[in-house]
């Protein structure tokens, strides 16, 4: 992640619809599979507003990030148990330490996936869960992509074949912000015949678009509770170990 992506981030992360939206997702399922108080291990923390958020409902919270200033960020907010370490090394952690490990929008980051899920699974009690989020459709990729360090983006039968080598077995998979695909198939169709370079930075959108938005991610997310939302730009996960890792 570019440093001035991480400062965006930690401006937006507590406002903006979709980082609140994704939390209240994986929230959700914390709450479902895995309530406080627990011990809630996130790889990749950017500037640990979920981190914070999982410690104020009463658990305790560990991080890892590859960025000094992630945990720079941590530490300001009063996460003491953070530091730099790439997540495709061992993890610092006991064996089966962690009730709840959370990845979100990292594992898209880093070369070897598998290796990084592994690592996670090594940490991980044997009755705990993994919530893991990937950006969809590889057919999208492109400068945003590029702009963030993606590696690729997922299909759920990459997601499902990379989790499943580490050793994990799938609870719940669905696609989310499936509200907003429309208007990215538009952008990524305008890009092919305009091509121009573009930053990380996230969309502005008004106060007013904010909530609208956020309205529609909440009523998808109700949605999830009955059913697998069948499109969208991003896919959640909700893994246990299944204790054959190939």
């Amino acid at each position: 992640m570019e440093l001035a992506h991480l400062h965006e981030l930690s401006e937006l992360e507590q406002t903006y619809w979709w980082h609140v939206s994704k939390r209240r997702l994986v929230t959700g399922w914390l709450n479902e599979f895995a309530p406080a108080p627990g011990f809630v291990i996130e790889g990749g923390i950017g500037s640990a507003g979920n981190l914070l958020s999982f410690k104020e409902q009463g658990y305790q919270v560990a991080g890892l990030d590859i960025m000094p200033e992630a945990i720079s960020y941590g530490k300001q907010r009063g996460i003491d148990q953070v530091q730099v370490h790439d997540l495709q090394q061992p993890w610092p952690f006991e064996s089966q330490s962690a009730d709840a490990i959370v990845m979100l929008d990292v594992i898209e980051h880093v070369e070897h996936p598998v290796q990084v899920l592994k690592h996670a699974h090594n940490a991980l009690k044997d009755d705990g869960i993994i919530i893991l989020t990937v950006p969809a459709y590889q057919w999208l990729y492109g400068d945003w992509d590029r702009a963030l360090g993606h590696y690729r983006r997922y299909t759920k039968k990459q997601f499902a074949q990379h989790t499943a080598q580490a050793g994990l077995e799938c609870l719940k998979m669905t696609h989310w912000n499936s509200f907003t695909l429309p208007a990215a198939l538009g952008v990524r169709t305008w890009q092919r015949f305009c091509p121009q370079s573009r930053s990380a930075e996230f969309p502005h959108v008004s106060p007013w678009v904010n909530r609208l938005l956020m309205s529609c991610a909440d009523a998808e997310r109700q949605v999830t509770n009955y059913l697998k939302v069948p499109c969208g730009l991003s896919i959640a996960g909700l893994f246990r170990k299944s204790n054959e890792v190939a």
